[in-house]
Parts: structure tokens; C-alpha cells; sequence
């Protein structure tokens, strides 16, 4: 009787303990809050992320009015005329190419004002900023957006989106009204902008550079050193793996695979990952985009940073640094550039600057008038071995340099570059009158 009274007691326990165990399984509620508040799980951003329209900008707009021409490169201008362009509805989105003709003449008749991107922008990219409406649009790419206010005695409105690159037109149409406006606001007050000339190099190109000298200013920084570790957490999948080592001029930081060097010398941040070489071929857009969402994904656009070019068959794209005025910046070293490569999934390449400009010493700046666009050109047809032809870009910019009497200062100085046979080069000038071509062979 003792032996059946202590099993059933035994009995009793064991059913209590497994009601008791049930129970907490059926209540359990684990504590979400204090795993979401994990610093393992917090995203790390060197800096600010940013929208399409800051990275991939017009450089400029061009008005031809009757054999006149007037254009600006100021970004608050630039900044209205895109607001307004995305506020109109576009449609009927179709290949024009055949019926453009010659593009050179296409693109710079009068009725026209272009707005001119540094390179090819795939379209479906620029929906985040254009309302166009309808049934799917082909992909294209366009460096100019092409606006005629001739449309205007038709009744209708064109846009057309060009590339110079490719040879490729495509026509769209907004309400008379918005052209109307767009017509009122700008292309009948073009004439308060500066003034252009032409200068044809080919049956297939023409440039148009400032008429008078432009008066710019002279930039001194005392740069900021970025933080390495917070791209160190950026960038590894898993940081808590990677090893820190000295090396000359830097340090390094690898895990198994990958590996972020940092020069101190240089300010060039360099990280390489390594993946399986292959042949596919990766399409304007998605080169692009993932090039501006890995930016954004650890806040890396620490300064005023525009998409300038890409190439599909390389994998690869470029984003450079811009002044507040809206002139490019280029320095000889990459200082002034962020460069991406890129294999089937991930990264391979990411090289960029680990400094930023902050703020300009106000004391040290400078008003200065560089050569006009006649005493450039004047400089560069001296050159025997100038072929206008080869000729593909020529503009004012500002040349990033080191003081020479104190090495942690950028200087940022006007100048003239220009791209000639597929490789920038800066215009040296001696004197107003004359000088070299710093590039041309």
C-alpha cells in the first residue's frame, strides 16, 4: 500500500511539472525589444544616403534661340528646371531615331533648350524622377533631354531623350500647357544667362563653351579624416572576423577573403573583393543602380558626389565630386572620383577618397577669372598634334590639389579640361595668351 501511495505521488508530480512546462511553452514571449536594440544588428552609415536626383544631375542646360546661344551650369537653376520637367506628365514614349536625322543638328536647332548629363543615363532609372505614364516603356539610355518650344504653333509638347553615345532618339509628349509654361518661365528669359558660341569639331559633334571670361572662386579645406572602422563595419559581412594590421602610409583590415586598405598619404580607400571571374553581361540600369544602393547602403556619399560614367563591358562605375557652384572636380590621383566594379552578385572593387570637405576657411577665398573659351581653344589648335576631331569633352572645372606650404590643406583651383581620344587632360596655361595642353600627344 506504501509502494502504491508513492507512485501515485511521484505520478502527481511529474503531470503537475509537465501542466507547468506546457504552460510557459504556450506563454513564451521572447524579448524582441532588447534583440532589435543588439548593436550586432544596428546599420552602419559612414555618412547620409541620398536620393536619384542629387547623384545622377544635369550638368548643364543649353538654350539655342535663333542662332544664339545661352546656357548655365548654376545648380539652383538646374535644381528648378528639373523640379519643374518632374512635374509634368510624359507619354507615348517612342523611337524617334529614323526620323531625327542628323543628331549633332537634331539636338542643337533652335526652339531648343537640351539638358546635358555627363553620360548615359538608363531611363528606367530616371522614372524615380520623371512621371511618365503608359504602357512599358523600352529600354534606352539618353544624355540629353531635349525640350522644343516650336512644338508650341503644332499644339502639342515634345520631349525627346537623346544619347550622343548611341546615336538613339526616343519622342514623348507633356500637355501644351506645360510647354506654354516651360516656354514663359525660361526659353523666352534665356538671354538673362550667360552667353555660348558654337565650335563644330565633326559633322557628328559640337561644342559650346562660355563667350565671356566666367569669374569663379578659389576653394581652401582643411579636410576631415573619415572613420576606417565604421567602413570596416560597413563593408565585411561579418566584422567581428576581420583583422587589423599596420603597413606603411596606412592599415589594413582583411578576413578570409577580402581586404580595406587605407592610405593615409593619399586619402585613398581601397577594398577589394575578390569573386569568380565570368562573362555575363550586366545591363545599364542594374549597373547603375546597384552602384548608387551600395553607396547608400553605408551612407558613402560624404560629399557632393554626381554619376559621371559607366562602362557595361567592364563593370564598372564612376561618380565624382562636384563644387557648390556645379563645376566638376578632378584630381590626378582619384581623390576627387568614387569608382565601383563589379562581379555577378557582389562588389569587387569600391575605391574612393577617406576625407571629406567640410567647410571652406572662408578667409582663404578667392575670386579668379580663368581663360574664356576663344583663348582656350586658341590654345588648343597651337598644338600640332591637335585632331578636333578626337576631341570629346572640353569644360571648366576645378583642379584638387595639396598646399604646397601646408600639406593637410585642399586646394581646389580653376581650370580647363578636356577629353580627348577617350583620356581626360587639364589645359596648362603660361599666361592668358598661351600655354600647352597638359595630355595631348
Amino acid at each position: 500500500m506504501r509502494y502504491e501511495n508513492i507512485k501515485s505521488g511521484i505520478l502527481t508530480i511529474l503531470v503537475l511539472v509537465s501542466l507547468l512546462l506546457t504552460w510557459n511553452l504556450w506563454t513564451y514571449q521572447p524579448n524582441y525589444d532588447k534583440l532589435e536594440k543588439s548593436k550586432t544588428l544596428e546599420e552602419v552609415t559612414v555618412d547620409k544616403k541620398q536620393d536619384v536626383t542629387k547623384i545622377v544631375r544635369p550638368d548643364q542646360v543649353l538654350f539655342h534661340v535663333k542662332g544664339q546661344h545661352y546656357g548655365t551650369s548654376n545648380p539652383d537653376e538646374l535644381d528648378k528646371l528639373i523640379k519643374e520637367v518632374s512635374s509634368w506628365t510624359i507619354s507615348d514614349v517612342k523611337n524617334y531615331t529614323e526620323k531625327a536625322g542628323n543628331m549633332d543638328s537634331f539636338i542643337h536647332g533652335s526652339g531648343n533648350a537640351e539638358l546635358v548629363f555627363p553620360s548615359d543615363v538608363p531611363i528606367e532609372l530616371y522614372l524615380s524622377v520623371l512621371n511618365i505614364e503608359g504602357k512599358k516603356i523600352p529600354p534606352f539610355n539618353f544624355n540629353r533631354i531635349i525640350i522644343n518650344v516650336n512644338d508650341l504653333e503644332k499644339g502639342n509638347g515634345s520631349v525627346y531623350f537623346a544619347s550622343t553615345e548611341t546615336g538613339q532618339v526616343y519622342i514623348s509628349h507633356i500637355s501644351s500647357a506645360n510647354l506654354n509654361e516651360f516656354n514663359r518661365d525660361y526659353y523666352k528669359n534665356a538671354a538673362q544667362y550667360p552667353k555660348f558660341f558654337a565650335y563644330k569639331v565633326s559633322d557628328k559633334r559640337t561644342f559650346y563653351l562660355p563667350e565671356a571670361k566666367t569669374k569663379m572662386t578659389t576653394y581652401k579645406y582643411l579636410p576631415v579624416t573619415l572613420n576606417s572602422d565604421e567602413f570596416k563595419d560597413a563593408l565585411f559581412d561579418d566584422p567581428s572576423f576581420v583583422q587589423r594590421s599596420s603597413i606603411p602610409h596606412g592599415e589594413e583590415f582583411t578576413n578570409d577573403s577580402s581586404k580595406m586598405t587605407v592610405n593615409y598619404d593619399s586619402n585613398i580607400l581601397q577594398y577589394i573583393n575578390p569573386t569568380p571571374e565570368d562573362s555575363f553581361v550586366v545591363s545599364s540600369y542594374d549597373l547603375v543602380k546597384r552602384s548608387i544602393d551600395f553607396v547608400n547602403e553605408h551612407g558613402g556619399w560624404t560629399d557632393s558626389f554626381r554619376y559621371v560614367s559607366k562602362s557595361e563591358s567592364k563593370r564598372s562605375v564612376t561618380f565624382r565630386l562636384y563644387s557648390t557652384d556645379g563645376y566638376p572636380i578632378f584630381n590626378d590621383n582619384g581623390l576627387s572620383e568614387i569608382t565601383e566594379e563589379w562581379g555577378h552578385d557582389e562588389i569587387n572593387k569600391y575605391v574612393r577618397p577617406n576625407i571629406t570637405l567640410d567647410l571652406p576657411l572662408i578667409t582663404e577665398m578667392q575670386t579668379v577669372t580663368p581663360p574664356s573659351g576663344h583663348e582656350i581653344l586658341a590654345v588648343l589648335q597651337s598644338n600640332k598634334n591637335f585632331k578636333p576631331e578626337l576631341l570629346e569633352e572640353l569644360v571648366l572645372g576645378y583642379q584638387m590639389v595639396r598646399s604646397s606650404d601646408e600639406n593637410k590643406l585642399i586646394l581646389l583651383e580653376p581650370a580647363w579640361f578636356y577629353r580627348y581620344n577617350k583620356s581626360w587632360g587639364q589645359i596648362m596655361l603660361s599666361d592668358l595668351g598661351g600655354g600647352s595642353a597638359d595630355g595631348l600627344e
